[in-house]
């Protein structure tokens, strides 16, 4: 069984090293010198566990952290229906995992059973995001009795959100004329397929491969950015409209959306082997590298379309995002060329987002990790604030970034 950040250990790494070793214009073998060598990534890390420390400090009983808002120095909390609830114990989990920090497991276990109960949730489809970010890690990293349980019946809460007339996961609940698909909602579908094969029932996994054939024959323009919500006709299946909520317009290219894509379709081809969704991804990925509106320190502004740049704000989540995927589809890449590429992107990512400009000294920013993030600009909800998800796939990316420099293929 595959759990979050587990296959790139397995399988990522050989081939990196084997890049890593043999760049260059005479494919000699040297040394490579990486930009954040081992002893920097670890030191992060060690720090990073001291701030959650911190997080867990000033965190009121029963509730999960949001977001710190620096301009009124306020750390905003949920309960466990919110869709960022798993992302908590799973950065705690992640952190611990590297760091052996034991404050943190007890915290990650305080905070887990808050959380059980959204297994019952049927009106969300943020599922994979509650649970399989927080119970999937705990399950790989400390298994417990109930944790496969506990994922199993969110699999199925999650799938009886699907239609098979839209072909689709629904994703926010809304007015009876609309059936809302959200480019996000890719997101999810590694909870199917987990649970797929785990139970081996099969329906798991053709929900999701469907949702993945409409998302992909729907939300995707020419260039391979993508709508950020369709609206389907629950009746006919047909697309009624296609629009946005978070981007700066319904033809705007939203960055987190175009992350979550790229993130989804990577895990789309591991689960699948399927040629469509590796190249759905690798166009989402030139997309992304390729636009003239990508700051050459790799952060996006929040919206590539946005009409203040270059004095619009960037979007520390979305570049989190986009480095973690781009690290796991370097391996799935054809040819050097790409792998460099996607190797090359996620480390200039992961150099800006550890530099002072976007990652917090010790004992500010209300504990999380990176600031400047953008969750909602169009409706003035979190932005350039500290988020929850931004933290945990900064996290998940040093730590796959770390497995590849410190691996060593000929060790048992």
């Amino acid at each position: 069984m595959l759990f979050p950040g587990l296959l790139f250990r397995r399988c990522f790494l050989p081939a990196l090293l084997l890049l890593l070793a043999a760049c260059g214009p005479s494919r000699s073998v040297t040394t490579y010198v990486a930009p954040l060598p081992v002893s920097r990534i670890d030191s992060i890390l060690t720090a990073s566990a001291a701030q959650y420390r911190l997080l867990a400090r000033e965190l009121p009983a029963g509730r999960f952290p949001r977001n710190w808002d620096p301009a009124a120095g306020k750390l905003n909390t949920s309960g466990s229906d919110w869709w960022c609830s798993g992302y908590y114990p799973g950065t705690l989990l992640y952190l611990y995992e590297r760091t052996k920090d034991t404050a943190l497991y007890r915290e990650a276990l305080r905070m887990l059973p808050l959380l059980e109960k959204e297994q019952h949730n049927t009106g969300t489809h943020d599922l994979g995001f509650m649970m399989f970010c927080s119970f999937g890690n705990a399950l790989r990293i400390a298994p417990k009795p109930g944790y496969e349980d506990i994922l199993v019946q969110s699999a199925r809460s999650l799938a009886t959100r699907y239609s098979p007339v839209t072909r689709s996961i629904r994703s926010w609940d809304s007015n009876k004329d609309e059936f809302l698909v959200i480019i996000d909602n890719m997101m999810n579908l590694e909870l199917l397929f987990w649970a797929s094969k785990h139970t081996g029932d099969s329906t798991f996994r053709n929900i999701a491969l469907t949702h993945a054939n409409t998302t992909i024959a729907n939300h995707f323009r020419p260039d391979g950015s993508s709508y950020h919500v369709l609206n389907y006709d629950d009746k006919t299946g047909a697309v009624k409209q296609k629009r946005t909520a978070q981007g700066y317009s319904d033809a705007s290219a939203w960055a987190r959306g175009q992350a979550w894509g790229l993130y989804g379709f990577t895990v789309l081809y591991r689960e699948t082997k399927g040629q469509r969704y590796l190249d759905q991804a690798v166009r989402i990925a030139d997309f992304l590298l390729g636009h003239p509106r990508m700051p050459a320190d790799g952060i996006p502004y929040w919206d590539f379309d946005a009409p203040a740049i270059p004095d619009a704000p960037r979007d520390a989540s979305a570049a989190a995002i986009m480095a973690s995927a781009l690290l796991e589809l370097r391996f799935y890449a054809d040819g050097s060329f790409n792998a460099s590429r996607y190797v090359q992107a996620a480390e200039k990512i992961l150099v800006t987002l550890s530099s002072d400009a976007y990652r917090a000294a010790a004992g500010t920013n209300g504990g999380f990790l990176l600031r400047h993030s953008v969750g909602h600009l169009p409706a003035k909800s979190e932005v350039d604030v500290a988020i929850t998800y931004a933290d945990y796939y900064y996290v998940e990316a040093l730590l796959r970034y770390r497995d590849a420099l410190t691996y060593h293929p000929r060790k048992k």
